[in-house]
């Protein structure tokens, strides 16, 4: 099995790329998070990749970072998703976007995926509800090239993190942390201090 390919990106296409490795060009699947981070052709590349071998293909999935990948397994765990559902998914709903949504039920961050109807994404939310709330939400980048790789996560995203860890600190767990600090979000008025969400989430978790 493949587990990790480095090389010299070659080329771009609509949900692939081609990674020439010693000149030797494997074709590679990839989420359309992944393949805005490659950069131009000719630039340094390394991605974790999942390989999966059946009768009639033997597909390689490349991933800029560990918590893509790992959501991609335990999205393809549930019946009926399809590596092409999973990538679709992450294209929509970025690794750190997932947990809060799964968390709080949030169908329609799923269905905006291509291939994912209302049935598909309700068993998505119910089979992977517990399995959410113990993912890490700190992503882990991986190196793509010499030149410094931008962190996706912005200053609201940090601030949601951050209060999960803390109410995880406190004994709840993740996933009912997500759960209060989403709805504490919403209760908030765009208040975005971190102490603030705390206080409101433990409300939630209290009520």
């Amino acid at each position: 099995m493949i587990a990790k390919l480095s090389g010299i990106l070659d080329s771009v296409s609509l949900g692939s790329l081609i990674l020439d490795v010693n000149g030797v060009g494997y074709l590679v699947h990839a989420s359309p998070r992944t393949l805005a981070k490659l950069g131009q052709a000719g630039d340094p590349v390394s991605l974790r990749i999942d390989t999966q071998v059946r009768e009639d293909a033997f597909n390689l999935y490349g991933f800029i970072d560990a918590a893509e990948q790992e959501w991609f397994r335990l999205l393809t765990s549930v019946q009926g998703v399809g590596a092409k559902a999973a990538m679709a998914i992450l294209g929509v709903t970025p690794p750190d976007q997932l947990g809060f949504a799964i968390a709080a039920g949030d169908k329609t961050a799923l269905t905006r995926a291509d291939g994912v109807g209302p049935k598909l994404a309700a068993r998505i939310l119910t089979e992977l509800k517990d399995k959410a709330g113990k993912i890490d939400l700190t992503p882990q980048k991986a190196q793509l090239s010499s030149a410094p790789v931008k962190a996706e996560t912005t200053e609201e995203d940090g601030v949601d993190q951050d209060a999960v860890s803390a109410l995880v600190n406190l004994g709840y767990s993740r996933s009912d942390a997500y759960r209060a600090v989403l709805n504490a979000k919403q209760k908030s008025n765009d208040n975005k201090k971190i102490n603030d969400i705390i206080k409101l989430a433990l409300k939630e978790l209290a009520s």
